[in-house]
């Protein structure tokens, strides 16, 4: 049904986790946020283009937000997913404009994250990490998601191209795509350990992760295996979602822990939002309780 409702209503439902539809908006949010010693990452919203004239658009928007968010001195850096510039079009292609943007924030010293998208795309997007890497070992990340049951054997794989100069940087995530049970963890506590046991991998292994996460146990979980550890502050970050756990997010900081928060924007936020209550049906219970709930 979500189609058919009018676009202000999904509004309501959407914009305290979506920063607007332009770059004004993403800084407006993001100026917020650093105000609250919050970095940021900045996504302009599409996924799954139909031909490579979106994907060359998407490419001219990249290289100029990254232009106007250097200007505007905005504490971030910005997130993409390879679908929106070809990768299940023309990889080459794909690859070249991926480079083009990645180039450009390495210009500024600063760094491109890769989405991990469903699972046809694990191995291309894998793959594409590891060329730009090569190329931009300071500027490119990655994400992975806990939830698929290759994970871990993934992470280990890729520890050929983890240097203590510069090691990997990824983003740890649950996941969120409805992916077959053969291939990923469903259940709650099943998922939760893997999570935890990639963690584990990665910070006894010295590489920068994004402990993206909404869910209390696995935060709890990340301040021992830090502790455990003894990582420094720097080898690590939180992260969460825009508009999603606010008070939560607040004694993250207050621990003087590093929190990022990723700020989505575009014309593109009916197609986000409805693609991910439809993935996820167990998001419109979550949207239901914040129009009454905060946090």
């Amino acid at each position: 049904m979500l189609p058919y409702f009018p676009k202000k209503l999904i509004w309501i439902f959407s914009k305290r986790y979506i920063a607007g539809e332009t770059v004004a908006d993403a800084i407006r949010v993001s100026k917020e946020l650093n105000a609250q010693g919050i970095k940021v990452t900045i996504d302009i919203l599409g996924e799954f283009i139909k031909d490579l004239k979106e994907a060359d658009q998407n490419k001219r928007e990249y290289l100029e937000l990254i232009d106007i968010i250097q200007k505007e001195n905005i504490d971030g850096n910005y997130s993409l997913k390879p679908s929106s510039f070809g990768l299940l079009i023309d990889r080459e292609v794909c690859y070249s404009y991926v480079r083009e943007i990645v180039a450009k924030a390495a210009s500024y010293g600063n760094f491109i994250r890769i989405d991990m998208e469903d699972s046809p795309c694990t191995d291309m997007e894998i793959e594409l990490y590891r060329r730009l890497k090569e190329e931009f070992p300071k500027n490119v990340g990655l994400v992975f998601q806990a939830y698929l049951k290759r994970t871990l054997t993934d992470l280990q794989n890729l520890m050929d191209i983890n240097t203590e100069e510069f090691p990997n940087n990824y983003r740890l995530c649950k996941g969120i795509y409805v992916e077959p049970a053969i291939i990923a963890f469903k259940k709650y506590e099943e998922i939760n350990q893997h999570y935890l046991e990639d963690l584990d991998f990665l910070l006894k292994n010295g590489v920068y992760v994004g402990i993206a996460t909404h869910d209390k146990p696995l935060i709890d979980g990340a301040y021992q295996l830090i502790q455990k550890y003894n990582v420094p502050k720097n080898k690590y970050e939180f992260q969460m979602l825009y508009g999603v756990t606010p008070e939560l997010r607040k004694s993250i900081v207050d621990k003087g822990h590093t929190m990022r928060v990723y700020v989505p924007y575009g014309k593109e936020w009916f197609g986000y939002s409805t693609r991910r209550l439809k993935e996820n049906p167990k998001m419109a219970s979550h949207i239901i309780k914040a129009l009454f709930f905060r946090g």
